[in-house]
């Protein structure tokens, strides 16, 4: 019997699950934005400005799912250290229930993006009746902002550790995250190691359930240059049944998706002791697992669009590199074998 790993039924929806406009460091307006990612064939953006969350929902129609999100920022850490060395950490908050607008890490004074103006600011909403929320660079900080996220109601994804200089005994005591960036577009464009396989099989083979996206961290500075542009580095496909939010945030929310740089993931399912996979043409199809010997299958000359390989129990969890031949990558979850070796 077979069953599927990606959902069989629905349609998948390109996203971009890490946005910024010009509400905070970003160059153009949400509007703008939207225009920008539906001609690129996206469905689906997350705005995720800077330390400001606030409603984006008149941007949603038939066509386009905008998700409410924030990114979070710590403050830098290493004090003795110059600003470009201080580590510090950043998270994407997205909210599933688009009727939720307050802020849970809000400050009345502090935090702001420089660059918000102060009628966007007025537009947050905040329960007057919580305490401001200070911020520091500790991992039980941190860890207090994602559960607070969390307790929210939100989908909590943990940003480029590359790019905020964070390292396996930083990232590894965070605990509330759903997923982290296996990609980050902008950092990957700029030459920070934002790739982040390794990463992620970190938090894998320590036995973290853990879902991996694909996103631009989009601030569209450069929309006149292909070179230096960073939309459409990085992507999330989501399968779900409608282009709504509430389909969006399900499938999200059930890891129904995979993240890429350019490659696509067609069918991914389970049937009697193998896994089988059909992709975009490509040159390697790469399963992993929480071990040393990796199997691959490579593209001898006569083309390369899917793969079948043994899955075995002591392999704990599985998961797929497709590669092209442009040496872009898609990246599927973590599926862990009990969970469908039965």
């Amino acid at each position: 019997m077979k069953k599927y790993l990606l959902p069989k039924e629905g349609t998948f929806f390109k996203a971009n699950l890490h946005t910024h406009t010009n509400r905070s460091d970003g160059a153009q307006s949400p509007e703008k934005v939207k225009e920008v990612y539906k001609d690129l064939g996206y469905s689906v953006v997350a705005y995720t400005d800077h330390d400001i969350f606030i409603d984006s929902q008149h941007l949603t129609d038939d066509t386009f799912v905008a998700l409410n999100g924030v990114e979070y920022s710590s403050p830098l850490g290493d004090p003795d250290k110059p600003p470009k060395q201080r580590r510090f950490c950043h998270f994407c908050a997205i909210q599933k229930d688009k009727t939720k607008l307050i802020d849970p890490l809000y400050h009345r004074t502090k935090y702001f993006n420089s660059f918000t103006s102060e009628e966007d600011k007025k537009k947050i909403v905040f329960d007057e009746n919580v305490p401001d929320f200070e911020r520091e660079y500790s991992a039980d900080c941190i860890n207090e902002m994602m559960k607070k996220c969390k307790e929210a109601g939100f989908f909590v994804t943990y940003n480029h550790p590359g790019g905020s200089l964070e390292r396996y005994p930083d990232y590894m005591q965070y605990k509330y995250m759903d997923a982290m960036e296996i990609y980050n577009g902008c950092s990957i464009m700029s030459g920070h190691t934002d790739y982040n396989p390794r990463e992620y099989e970190d938090f894998l083979m320590n036995g973290r359930r853990l879902f991996c996206v694909g996103g631009d961290d989009s601030h569209l500075k450069y929309m006149d240059s292909p070179v230096h542009t960073d939309a459409g580095r990085a992507f999330t496909m989501i399968k779900a049944k409608e282009l709504t939010y509430e389909a969006i945030i399900d499938s999200l929310t059930k890891g129904h998706f995979y993240a890429s740089e350019g490659p696509e993931i067609y069918e991914l399912y389970y049937e009697d002791g193998k896994v089988h996979i059909k992709t975009s043409d490509c040159d390697r199809i790469t399963l992993s697992m929480c071990g040393r010997k990796n199997r691959s299958v490579k593209d001898e000359g006569k083309g390369l669009n899917e793969a079948t390989f043994d899955v075995l129990e002591d392999d704990i969890y599985i998961r797929f590199t497709v590669c092209d031949k442009y040496r872009k990558t898609a990246s599927t979850i973590a599926y862990f074998i009990e969970d469908f070796m039965k």
